[in-house]
């Protein structure tokens, strides 16, 4: 979470009072404010559907198969939106992944 100022500290503050009204330009400033909030970023393989029955006998070494074909590019989601589609990748010892094909922002606002 972003620390808030309480020692009257102006410095972050643009003051544009002495420009008419229609000539503010919303700019860089106005995003800053978003720059700091988290998200939850989720690389997802793919899915199954499988009745609680079946879902009781998973253990250890079981087997689910998934929706996607292996080799198919993996979703991308940030807080559930899907934002990219990429394919993973080794970072050292951690896995990493890359984005492939990012998704048009119109049909990300669509989904929020």
């Amino acid at each position: 979470m972003a620390e808030e100022n309480t020692e009257g500290s102006n410095e972050n503050i643009v003051d544009n009072s002495s420009e008419p009204a229609n000539e503010k330009k919303p700019g860089k400033e106005n995003l800053r404010v978003l720059e700091n909030i988290d998200v939850a970023l989720t690389v997802e393989v793919g899915g199954a559907e499988i009745k609680i029955k079946e879902l009781l006998r998973l253990g250890e070494g079981s087997v689910v198969e998934l929706d996607r074909l292996a080799g198919d590019p993996l979703d991308i989601l940030a807080n559930g939106t899907m934002i990219a589609k990429g394919e993973v990748v080794m970072v050292g010892e951690r896995y990493g992944v890359r984005f492939t094909e990012i998704v048009d922002p119109e049909k990300r606002m669509e989904s929020v």
